[in-house]
Order: structure tokens, then sequence, then C-alpha cells
């Protein structure tokens, strides 16, 4: 199998499998670790915006170290590897995540929006859009005679779909954290989950989509929940133990 760009799912089943099957106590089937495998890659990557709050604490307290050490340096870098976007046409009098393949029905954390825009005498045209997420605000927004949306200051509401005001503007620019998914052999990402199999045909191995240093973070992560599953405490713990230590190490 060609080598990806993303944390290699073999080398993380070979340390999982070794590590549940110590003493010969423990085995976790290809279907269990695939399992354990797309949940331990959502909690990792939900867990990074956890970690972003936690190191712009640090920061504004001046204890997060500058340039390449900086922690908020890494958890951002890290999200940029899930920053995408895409343009959005207004349908039925909203832009829907969904109604056409462009939409970004696996958005799992909004950045921006912005009008579309175009490039104009070497300058762009796009306005940055406000984000409500408030009903009861943007009602307020819309009556106001000193604050209603304007075509130089529009105003997303963000609900089942995205409305957005004034409604004259009719195509908008999404930039959002996708869901992670997967790899294939050539490093092209995909929205389905990483699988592994032991059988000889490899053809379908999909690794993680996650930077390959989060290796050991996924080993412990899917031994905790192999060990929640097996009740087997040793694991439990020790998988513990070593993400707790590791998160120590971080914050020094």
């Amino acid at each position: 199998m060609a080598k990806s760009t993303g944390a290699s799912i073999q080398a993380v089943f070979e340390c999982v499998r070794d590590l549940t099957n110590k003493d010969q106590h423990g085995f976790i089937s290809d279907n269990e670790f695939n399992n354990f495998a797309e949940i331990a890659q959502l909690n990792i990557f939900n867990g990074l915006f956890d970690e972003l709050k936690d190191a712009n604490r640090l920061n504004r307290s001046g204890f997060n170290p500058n340039r390449d050490k900086s922690r908020t340096k890494r958890i951002q870098e890290d999200l940029s590897f899930f920053s995408t976007k895409a343009t959005l046409t207004k349908t039925g009098g909203v832009f829907s995540f969904t109604s056409d393949s462009s939409s970004p029905s696996h958005m799992a954390r909004l950045i921006s929006i912005t009008t579309a825009g175009s490039i104009l005498l070497n300058q762009s045209t796009k306005k940055p859009i406000e984000i409500c997420y408030d009903e009861e605000k943007i009602e307020r927004i819309l009556i106001s005679n000193i604050s209603a949306p304007t075509e130089e200051f529009p105003v997303a509401l963000i609900a089942d779909d995205i409305h957005v005001f004034p409604t004259s503007i009719n195509k908008i620019q999404v930039r959002y954290y996708r869901q992670p998914g997967s790899r294939d052999a050539n490093g092209v990402r995909s929205i389905s989950p990483p699988v592994y199999s032991t059988s000889v045909n490899t053809a379908n191995i999909r690794d993680f989509d996650l930077p390959e240093h989060y290796i050991s973070d996924l080993v412990y992560e899917i031994s905790r929940l192999a060990g929640v599953n097996l009740r087997d405490n040793d694991i439990i713990n020790y998988t513990g133990q070593e993400m707790m230590t590791r998160k120590q190490a971080e914050t020094l």
C-alpha cells in the first residue's frame, strides 16, 4: 500500500492489537477496530477545539510560548488540515448546506462567510458577512433604523439553512472545518470513515484523516475504547494515565 499523508491505520492497528492482546487476555477484531477508529478520530478532532480554548487562555495569561513552540500555533496548524470552503448559490430564498454537490454537507464548524464578490481593478469586492445564531437578535437587527443589514454590511442567520440579509445577495462563500474522514492509498481525502482489514486484499484500506503525529493519540484513544469494551481495567488505566501525562507535558 502506498504511503498516504494521513496517520497510517496499519501502524495504529498493530499497536492497538499488541496493547489489547497483552498476556493473551484480549482480542480486537477488524470490525471492532474500525468502529473504534471512527469514534476515536472524531473524539480527537473535537478535542482540538477544546485544546484551542485552553491554549488561548494560556496565551492571554502570558504562559503560552511564542513562535514555533506556541501551543496555539500548533493546534491552529492541525485544524488548518480540515479547513475548506464552498461557494453557495441561493435556492428557495436560502443558502442550503445540502441543496447541491458543492454544499458543505460535511461541515463540522463554521469559520466565516463572505459575499462571493469578484476582482475589480485588482481589488476584491468580497464583503465579510456577520454571523448570527440568535433568531431574536436577528429580528432586532432587521427592524433597526441604525443596524439594518446592507450589501456593504450583510448579516447571516445560521439555522437549518443560511439566511442572508439583505436578500439581494444571491451567492456567498463559506469557509468551514469539515468533518474528518479518511485517506486512500494516494492520500486523497474522503468523507468515508477510516477502515482496516487483515485480509489478503488490502485495496480498500483507508488511513486516518489526521496528521501523522496523531498516531500515538489514536492508539491511546482506540485502546481506551477497546478496554471499556473488553472490560479490561489495566488497559483503561494505562491509556488514561498516558493521555493525562501527555496533556500535562503539553501545558508546561
